[in-house]
């Protein structure tokens, strides 16, 4: 009996062991991508008023309201708001709407290649 219950207490503790570690996870999922990440930045603009940042250290904080994303660049870059992410999508590519560009984001990294209306942002970020 006693070895009946160890094994059935093992079965139990691997089952959700293999349910609780999803590496399926996406952000319009969860909150899980939200946070600050560390890296490279960078962003050009064709707009005089607006001052180019050369590509240096400094961070990127995302926020998700919905399914839409905001990313809220450090050394004065601006931010680059409202994109919407579907289910499935970790790896957005953004094609219309005057944008090109791909953001892939994961628990651990952020990276950024976006342009719109002449303004250019990049990241390469972890946490």
């Amino acid at each position: 009996m006693k070895n009946s219950i160890k094994i059935l207490s093992l079965l139990l503790i691997t089952l959700f062991a293999f349910s609780a570690c999803s590496k399926d996870d996406d952000p319009a999922d969860n909150d899980l991508f939200t946070g600050r990440y560390e890296g490279s930045v960078g962003f050009s603009s064709t707009d005089d008023e607006e001052e180019d940042v050369a590509t240096t250290s400094g961070s990127v904080t995302v926020v998700k309201v919905g399914n839409n994303y905001t990313f809220n660049f450090s050394e004065g870059i601006p931010t680059l708001g409202d994109i919407e992410m579907k289910k499935g999508d970790n790896n957005t590519i953004i094609i219309g709407d005057g944008a090109l560009g791909s953001i892939t984001i994961t628990e651990s990294t952020l990276r950024i290649a976006y342009t719109k209306d002449g303004r250019a942002w990049s990241a390469d970020c972890d946490r």
